[in-house]
């Protein structure tokens, strides 16, 4: 079996990539005959399997065919899934407002069951208050319409949901960057909005961690940039990173992903423990 099929698309077809993956390297067949059989290339199925492309049932058919997997059962769970993953997130109705590259992480995002992330600019999402995400929106999209600022307004306050599931809400480590929050986003009054949020949150959501890592923790390897790393309830989901560029994302893998892995336990290390974080932000809201 292959988890709960209530998981998000993007997990599913990580799922289904990693079976089929383990199929493959099982019968030693390579990716290049693995894309013949299914009228592609290596590079096809390496996508597939990474959970990066969705799949279609005559192919998933075609690659079991080729790994001898022969028990009907098995293979009914399998193409069950695949029907699964095709059926769009929530997301899918906010497409205009959902760059292309931006979806496979919502996927992850709305999938994971730990999500850790760490901000130099801004106030994560997930914690972001309508006003403060109205204003970063404004400032990311300043040549957007009206309405196409409020639907990516939806689309982030939607993602917020992932935290208040009543049954498998995400946990969340968050680390802001001081330089975050001491940035008036929108103005003096949103800013004391969003600090008294995330005192809110600190203080009362028990699956919300936040740390601030403060000016005088000095320089460090992740000030060039945002990083999230996702994990899954299903333990045959490596974890993901996220590195979010200004028109883009990547995605390391093995031993780059690692690296990331290891920056962030530092980060966490070198941060303001939560109890801390939230006498922090105290003294912070008193400044603005």
């Amino acid at each position: 079996m292959l988890g709960n099929v209530q998981a998000g698309p993007t997990a599913l077809r990580m799922q289904i990539g990693g079976r089929l993956r383990r199929l493959r390297e099982l019968n030693g067949i390579g990716r290049a005959d693995a894309g013949r059989a299914i009228r592609g290339s290596a590079s096809k199925i390496s996508r597939l399997e990474l959970g990066r492309h969705g799949f279609k049932e005559r192919d998933v058919r075609d690659l079991l065919d080729l790994y001898g997997v022969t028990d009907p059962a098995e293979r009914e769970t399998l193409l069950e899934l695949v029907r699964e993953a095709r059926r769009p997130g929530w997301w899918g109705a906010y497409g205009d407002a959902v760059p292309s590259w931006f979806e496979q992480y919502l996927g992850l995002e709305q999938s994971a069951s730990t999500i850790r992330t760490y901000e130099v600019q801004y106030v994560p999402g997930l914690l972001q208050t309508r006003e403060y995400a109205r204003a970063v929106i404004g400032l990311e999209h300043h040549d957007a319409h009206h309405e196409g600022l409020d639907r990516r307004l939806t689309v982030r306050m939607n993602r917020q949901a992932v935290l208040h599931r009543p049954v498998g809400a995400a946990t969340l480590w968050a680390i802001i960057d001081e330089a975050a929050l001491r940035r008036p986003i929108g103005g003096p009054a949103t800013m004391r909005g969003q600090l008294r949020h995330l005192i809110d949150v600190a203080e009362y959501l028990h699956n919300v961690n936040v740390q601030v890592l403060p000016f005088s923790a000095g320089g460090h390897l992740a000030l060039g940039g945002p990083i999230t790393i996702m994990r899954f309830a299903q333990h045959d989901l490596e974890d993901a990173v996220y590195l979010e560029q200004l028109t883009g994302a990547r995605y390391p893998e093995g031993p780059e992903a690692s690296r990331y892995q290891e920056i962030m336990d530092l980060l966490a290390i070198r941060a303001a423990r939560p109890a801390r974080t939230v006498e922090f932000l105290k003294d912070l809201l008193n400044e603005f």
